[in-house]
């Protein structure tokens, strides 16, 4: 029989000498027909990675083509639902199948006969070109989702439906184009691997506000912009990218959960459907969708899970949203990239890798960007990875290879997160390359004073880092009081501001305002402290006021709307130093 399996090695199956199959195309391979991809052909075999489990296959199985690439279903009804690495709805395989995925189960991504109220935005004669809205429907109470004409068509609306009620598959216009009549319905299909089309990428100025001060301040992330978060076991990558999804100012989140733990998901599944959202004042999964490949899910279904989340923030961003993708995490991405190719057989590189993991990376982050969109409209896709390096080896291939090509490096370091300072980023080894981009930014929206004061932090906090390689030498008493003063001020900067309580009401979340005045009291607190030793008193005097202390109390202490407290702050530590005798 022709087209059949000959060779079967984990999730890669092979076919011998056969020219039915095109390359990147989909197939279902054996009786039970399990998706999967064509990654290599040659004269002599074809060879196909199959994204479910390939247990009860056997030789002579039966491979049939489709000829059309590994697509998705891109339409109303994606938001809020929870989908495995090929984008079936978890939610509806439970309901049929129970707690496991069944092997070959083709429930199609969007909900068939649930109705949704469209309003038509075209008429007849119209010309509709690629990208452009011919309708919309409330998708949620904070998402309008709108019906776009699929990239590479054009033409002139022949036929129309009136405003109504439709099911996604229902033919809503027909247009005229070159090649014939085209029928457009309420959902499109487009391959995971292939960018969606824009007309121009633009300089990226605006800065992705996610309320972590460390990040805000020291590190930020432009809209449209790439960030890394590397750290071991234990670090807070995960609770990390929990609380930029929470509360970043995005209007869309696509969470990827690439190879974890089932109870993480579980976890994301549960707090994003309780939390409401600030903005909405709706759950946080009002606006969010959630990809779950977990850690016992068919290795090969990673890859296909991270394209599969860029593909439906690009579908969003093509309507003119700011998306924000975590990926959780990019290693176990990698990881499965190594193990197939090992089952290829390929030449490998560093630690077993494949030479090419380098290029997959750049793919990956390069699909990231602010976007002047086909339809004119302005969006983006902000793209924030986990990293998750073996024993905290930030020198290990996926982390460098990352390095290269992100421009937001947020380092996490094990020892703050044993110490409980979480987020456990370490300031040293953290950077942003966005600063630059975002400065006019910062002078026109928040204060000209944001930036100076960054770099006041940032100074103190290399030098504090100097210092305390000194004090492990030979001790803290043999400094000059300046000096102290910097150690003390550090401490204050690292517990009272860097440091933030993800479970805390008032400091889970901190806008810029605030941040800005809690900058403010610091420096002012070291610039007196430093005019008090300029007068020949000791350092130990002010710290027995305990007013360091306070200032470092102030973000649980002071609310985010009362900025006027940090004025105060200010007159008591200058009130407090003034008495000191």
């Amino acid at each position: 029989m022709k087209n059949t399996i000959y060779s079967i090695n984990g999730p890669v199956v092979k076919l011998v000498k056969t020219n039915d199959f095109k390359m990147l195309e989909k197939v279902f391979v054996g009786p039970k027909k399990l998706m999967g991809e064509v990654i290599s052909i040659s004269d002599e075999e074809t060879v196909i990675q199959v994204y479910e489990t390939t247990e009860g296959l056997k030789l002579g199985d039966p491979v049939y083509p489709t000829d059309e690439l590994v697509s998705v279903m891109l339409g109303p009804g994606l938001m809020g639902e929870i989908f495995d690495g090929i984008l079936r709805p978890l939610s509806k395989i439970k309901a049929e199948t129970g707690d496991f995925i069944e092997a070959g189960s083709d429930i199609p991504s969007l909900d068939l006969e649930r109705l949704f109220d469209v309003d038509i935005k075209v008429k007849i004669g119209d010309y509709l070109g690629p990208g452009m809205v011919y309708a919309t429907t409330q998708e949620s109470k904070s998402i309008t989702h709108r019906i776009m004409v699929p990239p590479l068509i054009e033409g002139i609306v022949k036929e129309v439906k009136t405003s109504g009620s439709y099911k996604v598959s229902d033919v809503i216009l027909t247009l005229e184009t070159k090649q014939g009549l085209k029928d457009l319905n309420l959902y499109q299909t487009w391959a995971i691997k292939t960018p969606r089309p824009v007309l121009e990428r633009l300089e990226m100025n605006t800065p992705l506000l996610t309320g972590q001060r460390i990040i805000d301040t020291l590190f930020p992330i432009a809209k449209g912009g790439t960030a890394a978060i590397p750290g071991g076991f234990g670090t807070g990558k995960t609770m990390m990218q929990h609380q930029f999804a929470k509360w970043c100012d995005a209007d869309i989140i696509v969470y990827i959960g690439c190879g974890e733990r089932g109870n993480e998901m579980t976890q994301v599944l549960e707090e994003f459907s309780e939390l409401v959202d600030p903005r909405t004042k709706e759950t946080l999964m009002e606006r969010t969708i959630l990809i779950a490949n977990t850690s016992n899910m068919p290795v090969a279904a990673r890859e296909a899970s991270i394209y599969t989340g860029l593909t439906i923030a690009e579908y969003y961003r093509d309507m003119g949203y700011d998306v924000a993708v975590m990926a959780d995490s990019t290693s176990r991405w990698a990881e499965a990239l190594r193990e197939i190719s090992a089952r290829l057989e390929e030449m490998p590189a560093e630690e077993g890798f494949p030479s090419y993991l380098p290029s997959r990376i750049s793919k990956f982050y390069e699909r990231a960007g602010m976007m002047i969109n086909l339809n004119r409209s302005t969006g983006s896709v902000s793209i924030i990875g986990a990293v998750s390096p073996q024993g905290s080896d930030f020198s290990e291939p996926v982390t460098q290879n990352t390095k290269r090509f992100v421009r937001a490096f947020w380092a996490l370091d094990k020892q703050l997160a044993y110490q409980r300072h979480f987020a456990a980023v370490n300031w040293n080894l953290s950077y942003s390359e966005y600063m630059m981009d975002l400065s006019s930014w910062y002078d026109n929206q928040v204060d000209p004073k944001f930036l100076k004061y960054r770099m006041r932090i940032l100074s103190l906090l290399a030098e504090e880092n100097k210092l305390m390689e000194v004090v492990k030498l030979i001790g803290n008493d043999v400094l000059p009081d300046d000096q102290k003063v910097i150690i003390e001020i550090g401490r204050v900067i690292r517990l009272g501001f860097l440091q933030q309580n993800a479970f805390h009401a008032v400091d889970t979340y901190v806008p810029l305002s605030k941040q800005l005045k809690m900058m403010e009291v610091i420096l002012h607190l070291f610039d007196e402290s430093i005019k008090f030793i300029e007068r020949g008193k000791a350092i130990s005097l002010i710290l027995k006021t305990h007013i360091y202390e306070k200032v470092i109390q102030m973000k649980y202490d002071i609310s985010n709307d009362d900025l006027e407290s940090f004025d105060k702050l200010k007159e008591a530590i200058t009130e407090t130093i003034e008495n000191i005798y």
